[in-house]
């Protein structure tokens, strides 16, 4: 058996603007698979039978005379090769192609060019509840998605109890699943998809939605995994994360590799290339989000003391962020947020508009824009903007955008304030230090 559990050769994915793809059926990813000796005996080539070829669609259209503007390249040319047992981090900023590099090994959707071997059983944790049937029940899903990786029913019944005892979901068991909030469908999700033992496993993102709680015990279920000589490719923005699971990386820009290798080198890589994004950024077009299409963030501005657009801040300053965001069905009790981290995926700080009394958005059809202003506690650094709603009944999320928007904070301090920056943390309290008196 061949050591190499993931190969990708010049691997690329084109849409088209404006399209929505044909994502295939169960039936139809059956059908293509038990045709698959057909086609590799038709070609002159030899597979493993443990391991899926994925299609590369016909690039015809790539000469047909249409403009390239109605075209975008999620990926193009990625090529690596990953061994069984490694665990590789796939980072890059918003539109770098991760998510669609994971569809493809998925086999949710087929590459335009090149193509992917995966050598091994896959399971797949790409959004919340993916995978997952909503009429019916919890139980019923965890045997459900286990077929789906081959498994039999002893295999799964061995693992039951484990599954939910780890997703917390004990009272909702013979709940269908289409009543679960969206923290329940993510809990089942990625317990379901690490504990039934693929070969290989795939995970996007699946620490976005969860409390902090619930992150800490999923961080340390993948080092189980991991440490089980299991294959695993974790795309994630918490770099922190990337760094303490990984033991590689692959870093996408613009659906182009442009690194590969040791997860320190990779990481230092991407955190010294400077941010794309100005002081307003739009999303709009961006797809790496968490949506249930009913409200849209289009744009996220950041403004200096002065009222002016910044990409620049100094510790202490005044500032203010507006969002722009378009609902596109009538929404109710809605809160607008905003979460500060660091480039690692330290979370500093959280606000919702609702924290200084405001009411939650009930609102109808039509574009919004809400701003908050405060004062700039953060020391001299890079910092990450993730904006998003949800609801106030039950947390469920309504979009989300991590990484809307990046900033850096000056080592020079607002107002004549003179004070050593230089002092270890990432905020400054505000404190007043009393002289030393003497006690004896």
């Amino acid at each position: 058996m061949s050591d190499i559990a993931v190969r990708a050769e010049n691997l690329s994915k084109r849409y088209r603007i404006g399209e929505r793809e044909r994502y295939y059926t169960l039936r139809d990813s059956l059908a293509y698979l038990f045709a698959a000796p057909l086609r590799r005996l038709s070609n002159g080539r030899q597979e493993s039978n443990t391991a899926s070829l994925l299609p590369s669609a016909s690039v015809s259209q790539a000469a047909s005379g249409e403009p390239r503007s109605e075209f975008h390249w999620a990926l193009k040319d990625v090529s690596f090769e990953i061994k069984h047992g490694e665990v590789v981090g796939i980072i890059g900023r918003n539109g770098a192609g991760k998510s669609t590099l994971l569809k493809i090994l998925s086999q949710i959707t087929e590459p335009t060019e090149g193509e992917a071997r995966v050598h091994g059983r896959v399971g797949s944790l790409l959004e919340v509840g993916t995978g997952f049937h909503p009429e019916l029940t919890g139980r019923e899903n965890i045997y459900l998605n286990g077929a789906i990786l081959g498994m039999k029913k002893k295999e799964i019944e061995r693992k039951f109890d484990e599954i939910v005892t780890f997703a917390e979901i004990e009272r909702f068991l013979d709940t269908p699943v289409k009543h679960y909030s969206s923290g329940m469908h993510m809990r089942l999700a990625f317990s379901v998809a690490a504990h039934l033992e693929p070969e290989i496993l795939l995970v996007d993102e699946v620490l976005a939605v969860g409390d902090m709680a619930f992150q800490k015990k999923c961080l340390g279920k993948m080092e189980n995994v991991a440490h089980d000589g299991r294959t695993v490719l974790f795309v994630s923005h918490n770099i922190a994360a990337v760094k303490a699971l990984c033991s590689s990386a692959i870093l996408l820009d613009e659906g182009k590799k442009v690194a590969d290798g040791k997860v320190e080198g990779v990481v230092d890589h991407y955190l010294q290339t400077p941010a794309n994004e100005g002081p307003a950024a739009t999303i709009e077009p961006r797809t790496h989000r968490n949506s249930t299409g009913e409200l849209w963030i289009a744009q996220i501005a950041l403004e200096n003391a002065s009222g002016c657009p910044a990409a620049q801040l100094r510790i202490g300053e005044d500032f203010r962020l507006r969002i722009r965001f378009e609902i596109r069905q009538p929404v109710r009790e809605i809160r607008i947020g905003v979460g500060f981290n660091t480039l690692e995926g330290v979370r500093i700080a959280t606000m919702h508009h609702t924290d200084s009394g405001g009411e939650l958005l009930s609102r109808s059809p039509g574009v919004y824009e809400i701003s908050l202003k405060t004062v700039n506690p953060l020391l001299p650094g890079r910092y990450v903007i993730s904006t998003g709603a949800h609801r106030a009944l039950g947390g469920q999320t309504v979009d989300y955008v991590p990484e809307a928007l990046r900033f850096d904070v000056l080592d020079v301090p607002a107002g004549g304030n003179h004070f050593e920056v230089y002092n270890p943390g990432l905020v400054r309290f505000e404190a007043l230090w009393q002289p030393p008196r003497q006690l004896v």
